[in-house]
């Protein structure tokens, strides 16, 4: 059995969120084929990939298509020194996949089989609502409700609009080529109406996959800079606990404790801890003493001290950077005169805390 071609297939479709899926056939000189898909984001880059597609058919004609680690190395290999990831790998998956069901279809077996045998007997199932219905608040129940009266137990949706006054069909991100990655004010707070309002319709024993359960307390947090690290591991859906270990690493002569070391986070998922460190260089050379003290003590604990910079470039990527000068430093420690952060995240679910239970 020989290959005789690679045709990628563009097919328009309303079930697709971009309007278009990609798939790609690899066909033989015996008539069995084989079908992968590697749908993009944007209608360039499907057709970009179609354009690669068919280069890639060519050098592969000819080729025995029961040889796919030969194949797959031969087409990755080929994209080495223009940058072997992207598109190429998009293109290498595709007909991978694609490789794989005409092997079972000649071998007459599932492609589990061939791959090791099944593992499990069901896997959850999660849907994404259709948002060009989010119309208004009663649409966005409607779309919801029908999920959950549909039997899935997950769903997953983008809280974030396209941003900035939409003109001549694109939104602001579009027209300037993405060269602003801030987040206004008023769409922070319109994604966090939006998550609040499908989390009291889809009710609590269906899983929402872009944010955490929201049903946990803050902690109070002493300076800024911790609850703004909170939010960011919220986002990134990484469990913590707000200082819940205490470690001595001094005793006086009578064996009483006289220093020790309370990491700000412990992140279990992670098996570590992580320190915020944003205030002045006297008070950063004293914790980088007592965190040599601690690794000196207790080797098996992992902490990651997390300096004022690596916070700042967390803001730039968030488009926080605004709020740096209060989230950074001394001004940023709560108390009578600070009681308030002056550029505050709306509220609600999108940035609330999951604070495992005790």
């Amino acid at each position: 059995m020989k290959i005789t071609s690679v045709r990628p297939w563009l097919i328009k479709s309303d079930a697709s969120y971009w309007g278009e899926f990609l798939f790609v056939e690899v066909t033989t000189d015996e008539g069995v084929s084989g079908w992968g898909e590697i749908t993009t984001t944007t209608r360039l880059a499907n057709r970009a990939l179609c354009t690669i597609l068919r280069q890639i058919g060519v050098a592969v004609t000819g080729e025995d298509p029961a040889r796919i680690e030969h194949l797959w190395h031969k087409i990755f290999r080929s994209f080495t020194y223009m940058g072997s990831r992207g598109a190429a790998v998009e293109c290498v998956s595709a007909i991978d996949i694609a490789l794989w069901d005409i092997r079972g279809k000649v071998l007459g077996k599932p492609i589990y089989e061939l791959l090791g045998g099944p593992v499990r007997d069901e896997i959850a199932l999660y849907t994404h609502p259709n948002q060009a219905k989010f119309t208004s608040k009663e649409a966005v129940v409607r779309e919801i409700r029908d999920i959950v009266e549909s039997g899935h137990t997950g769903l997953k949706f983008d809280p974030f609009p396209h941003q900035g006054r939409t003109a001549d069909g694109l939104s602001r991100e579009q027209r300037d080529g993405y060269l602003d990655g801030s987040m206004t004010r008023k769409d922070e707070r319109e994604a966090a109406e939006l998550t609040a309002l499908i989390r009291e319709t889809a009710g609590p024993d269906v899983d929402r996959l872009d944010v955490l359960d929201p049903d946990r307390p803050r902690p109070s947090f002493a300076h800024a800079s911790e609850e703004e690290m909170a939010r960011i591991l919220d986002f990134y859906r990484i469990r913590w606990e707000y200082e819940p270990h205490t470690f001595p690493i001094l005793w006086n002569l009578e064996g009483a404790v006289v220093e020790s070391f309370s990491p700000d986070f412990w992140l279990p998922d992670l098996d570590c801890y992580l320190e915020m460190t944003t205030l002045r260089q006297k008070l950063v050379r004293k914790k980088n003493r007592k965190l040599r003290r601690l690794r000196e003590l207790y080797p098996a604990v992992t902490v990651k001290l997390f300096y004022a910079r690596d916070f700042r470039a967390l803001l730039l990527k968030y488009g926080r950077l605004d709020a740096a000068p209060w989230l950074i430093g001394t001004d940023g420690q709560v108390g009578p005169d600070h009681p308030t952060d002056p550029f505050p995240v709306a509220a609600g679910p999108a940035v609330t805390v999951r604070h495992p239970a005790a």
